[in-house]
């Protein structure tokens, strides 16, 4: 069956274009247009599509307006489309609050090499998306926060309530999850660590905020956070990640030097590795102009260096995202004696790169997202 797919934006020449691409594929049908937010919110309602594609500035209804209402009247997959600006970044961040569970850049170009693999880029991640027909316990980004511009800081204090499931609807998102007794019944291994890396991408921002918020202000290592996302939008999403946790969290620079208690989050558009420098530990950040790597930065890169730097001391954690990034760094990890957990099927917006790990026999443990920052936190003896 057809991914039914509602495609929301005020310009008519956009929504022709999304819709003439996402149409290519048999498996995706585009069954309407909305003009603005409030349209969209009562198209939402009438026609219950698989997927919406949303813009962010509309007349009458922005889009962050309107994901909020649908999301708390008929929870469906949102997929947003951003400028890549520091006002869009803001903005998309304050959309993934609302409840949409992902973006992509509004010129297409700038999300592949070429037009094709755009395209391709688009109609996978809607199917992937619209497919996905299980509740998943993912939080909306909380509204506890200190502003990230200007102009978005006026969406900035509005609190994002727990939605009611609807009967006839499987996909629903809750507030913040507690952690399970079993999750906090489960003893730690003992292993040794020094480093805890954490690998995602579709639905990563809501995942890593969900893990991130819940780890202590003394935790005992440092973090290393690498989440597909373009460049104009990591300084934001560390800034907001640093505001709303006990731990420090900042964008990776060259030459960082590893810090117990600091979350180190890849730049978009680059790569970030470790390198062993006598007794300490730094990050390498870097431009990659190589065709043959997709992912910038990528899960593989930063995992093979941890491998290199560490050794068999980091727990390595894969969480929802799509394709197969971070498989091959878990195995050099896995080689060297690390750690790998992956998150369960059920609370990924995307079990792709989960999937790719447990499926290679490479994770020892599928965890609730729920319960992820639990599990680490008595696992490296917090």
């Amino acid at each position: 069956m057809a991914v039914k797919v509602l495609v929301v934006d005020d310009s008519s020449f956009f929504r022709r274009r999304v819709s003439e691409i996402l149409e290519k594929d048999s498996d995706i049908k585009v069954i309407d247009f909305a003009v603005n937010g409030q349209d969209a919110v009562e198209k939402a309602a009438k026609l219950r599509p698989d997927v919406i594609t949303m813009d962010v500035e509309m007349p009458v209804m922005d889009g962050i307006s309107a994901v909020k209402k649908i999301m708390q009247a008929n929870p469906t997959p949102i997929l947003m489309f951003s400028s890549l600006t520091r006002e869009g970044a803001g903005a998309t961040l304050d959309a993934l609050d609302a409840g949409a569970v992902d973006f992509l850049p509004k010129k297409f170009e700038d999300i592949a090499r070429n037009s094709e693999e755009a395209i391709k880029s688009l109609q996978t991640k809607v199917k992937e998306i619209g497919r996905r027909r299980m509740p998943r316990m993912a939080l909306s980004m909380t509204s506890t926060r200190a502003p990230v511009s200007d102009t978005t800081s006026r969406l900035n204090t509005r609190q994002i309530k727990p939605t009611v499931p609807q009967p006839d609807r499987s996909f629903n998102r809750t507030a913040a999850p507690v952690s399970s007794s079993s999750a906090a019944s489960v003893k730690a291994s003992g292993k040794r660590y020094q480093l805890v890396a954490i690998g995602t991408s579709t639905g990563g921002p809501v995942a890593l905020q969900t893990i991130l918020t819940q780890l202590p202000a003394n935790f005992p290592h440092p973090i290393l956070l690498i989440q597909h996302m373009p460049a104009a939008f990591t300084p934001a999403f560390a800034g907001r990640l640093d505001s709303l946790c006990k731990i420090k969290v900042q964008e990776a620079k060259n030459g960082d030097r590893l810090t117990p208690g600091v979350a180190y989050l890849a730049p978009g558009g680059q790569q970030m590795m470790v390198e062993a420098r006598g007794g300490s530990k730094t990050l390498k950040v870097f431009e990659d102009d190589s065709p043959r790597i997709t992912y910038k930065p990528s899960v593989d890169i930063t995992f093979a260096s941890a491998a290199k730097a560490y050794q068999g001391d980091v727990l390595a954690v894969v969480l929802t995202g799509m394709g197969a990034d971070g498989r091959d760094g878990a195995r050099m990890l896995k080689q060297a004696g690390a750690t790998i957990w992956a998150q369960d099927e059920k609370t990924c917006v995307v079990y792709g790169m989960p999937q790719a790990v447990a499926n290679a026999g490479l994770s020892t443990e599928s965890l609730a997202l729920q319960d992820v920052a639990t599990r680490v936190t008595k696992e490296v003896g917090c």
